[in-house]
């Protein structure tokens, strides 16, 4: 038959020398403890070089582990510090916790699987741990998996901003877009933040990437031509934030027009703002055929409507030439259509139209990035808001940097 001690080393993965001294169960309080103990007069070796060295002294240690039913479970071990000639005075590692983690292996690898589907405060309730501890042991993941990552330079990668407060407060994040993972998170969006991710990548490396998809933020774009060779041939500005600004200006329009009917008594274009943004592969037959109609009564905001179809079905062409020769049609069609928004918007594509056509040769968007923006912002709602930029670029590594979070115990093939 099993006794306790047996039993809570076999739990905790105790091996020799390490053996269970002790299980106590404090019925009043809730909780199990279990004392954890070494041979005594045993020599061991510095962890950092294995070379034999004698114990300087021992410091009392307490790890919260995984509850026994209903208790709360703590390990505790006298961990001896070794005075190693080489790198000084050195704690010995124990196999059940994380070097200066106050939990053991099992209990953060728990509550990195609860991280992924809940938020902080939601984990820390289910396991009776305090806020901080909770993001402790997030941050510790987190550090873990980007000391563990081996990069290779990404074929493709996207640069987006993506903001963490209510107020103008940006982080910049650059992603793999093939990998859909999430490769640097910089502070703010200047250009300053860019600058650190192309620094993050020796010359040769940047030389790999084929091809930078982004909007046409001038720091952003500065950054690239500062550090990425053919950088002109590379940078993508991405169809999706051209859309947007198209769609901005189609809204502008429509403003302006509806304020000018409600004037007249005309209350027509009132509520019909998101039928001029949606994709018209999204209506149904009856949304379509009402559509028609109301474009045929409000002309001018139809004719920015239709312009900005225009526009989008260049990514549809299969040529930077045919790009250019239906390019200058449209643009000078939206010079044309006395809409000053819409003109605004052309002038500005016109300016970047070198770097828009670069699509044709590199075929990539920002999709991957927007997907990776979504999940961001899922994210952040799901905590509430963030009040620092490092919890949140913590935040998102861990939920989109494709690393390896969990305690080295707990690693595949450990």
């Amino acid at each position: 038959m099993t006794d306790s001690r047996t039993l809570y080393a076999t739990l905790l993965g105790i091996t020799v020398p390490w053996g269970v001294e002790l299980v106590e169960m404090k019925q009043e309080a809730g909780e199990v403890h279990v004392t954890v103990a070494l041979p005594a007069n045993t020599r061991w070796v510095c962890p950092e070089c294995l070379v034999a060295a004698p114990i300087h002294d021992h410091q009392d240690r307490t790890w919260r582990h995984l509850d026994t039913c209903q208790f709360k479970t703590f390990v505790h071990a006298r961990v001896p510090r070794l005075n190693c000639p080489t790198h000084g005075i050195r704690q010995l590692r124990v196999a059940w916790a994380e070097p200066g983690s106050r939990f053991t292996a099992l209990f953060e690898a728990l509550a990195i699987d609860w991280l992924k589907q809940a938020s902080l405060s939601a984990v820390a309730k289910q396991l009776r741990i305090s806020w901080d501890e909770a993001d402790g042991i997030m941050a510790r993941a987190v550090e873990r998996g980007l000391a563990r990552r081996q990069l290779e330079p990404p074929r493709y990668v996207g640069v987006d901003e993506t903001s963490f407060q209510k107020r103008h407060e940006y982080v910049t994040v650059a992603s793999d877009l093939e990998r859909a993972q999430v490769l640097y998170v910089g502070d703010d969006r200047g250009q300053e933040a860019l600058d650190g991710f192309w620094r993050s990548w020796t010359p040769e490396q940047r030389a790999r990437i084929e091809a930078v998809a982004m909007d046409m933020w001038e720091p952003y774009i500065r950054s690239t031509r500062a550090y990425l060779a053919d950088a002109e041939q590379k940078i993508v500005f991405d169809k999706f934030h051209v859309a947007q600004h198209l769609g901005q200006a189609v809204d502008e329009v429509r403003k302006r027009e509806h304020r000018d009917r409600m004037a007249a008594g005309d209350p027509i274009l009132k509520g019909t703002k998101y039928d001029w943004l949606r994709s018209p592969k999204g209506r149904s037959w009856s949304e379509a055929r009402a559509f028609t109609l109301l474009r045929a009564i409000v002309t001018t905001v139809a004719r920015a409507w239709s312009l900005r179809e225009a526009a989008m079905e260049l990514w549809q062409l299969h040529s930077q030439a045919a790009a250019d020769r239906n390019f200058k049609r449209w643009f000078h069609w939206a010079r044309c259509s006395r809409l000053e928004p819409v003109r605004r918007v052309a002038e500005m594509l016109k300016r970047h139209w070198a770097n828009i056509r670069t699509f044709f040769q590199h075929r990539i968007t920002n999709a991957g990035a927007e997907s990776i923006n979504e999940k961001i912002q899922t994210v952040k709602r799901r905590a509430r808001g963030f009040r620092s930029r490092e919890r949140f670029r913590n935040a998102i590594y861990f939920h989109c940097g494709g690393l390896d979070l969990y305690p080295a115990t707990m690693r595949a093939g450990s």
